[in-house]
């Protein structure tokens, strides 16, 4: 039988300002440990520290321009856009134009705090 998803769990985020991350399926809101989708949405201003993540990130960009930084250079992902970033990769989110980004993330396997590798900020 399906199971339906009432509400999103909000999980808290990482960054300079606050951002709004709504998790629809993952370890927090539904138990799954294979794939997270989580519904972010973010501040003009608003930057993630820096990670090395274990897990594949898909990420679809619904409004505005997500700032992705990487080791080779940087990318900007516009609304209708997409982004995937592959497991051992370092990349860096950030949310520079006024009208900030809203965006949808999956993850595989899904996010945990354990496995984000976060830079460690000085």
């Amino acid at each position: 039988m399906p199971t339906l998803i009432e509400a999103p769990a909000i999980v808290e985020a990482a960054g300079t300002r606050p951002k709004r991350i709504e998790e629809y399926t993952g370890r927090v809101r539904s138990g799954h440990e294979t794939v997270s989708v989580a519904r972010m949405v973010s501040p003009q201003g608003w930057v993630e520290p820096g990670q090395r993540p274990d897990f594949e990130e898909i990420t679809v960009v619904l409004r505005g321009l997500l700032h992705v930084e990487h080791e080779g250079g940087s990318l900007d992902v516009r609304a209708g856009q997409a982004v995937v970033t592959a497991p051992g990769e370092w990349v860096r989110y950030s949310t520079p134009e006024p009208e900030g980004a809203e965006y949808v993330a999956v993850c595989l396997p899904a996010f945990s705090v354990e496995t984000v590798n976060r830079d460690v900020e000085g």
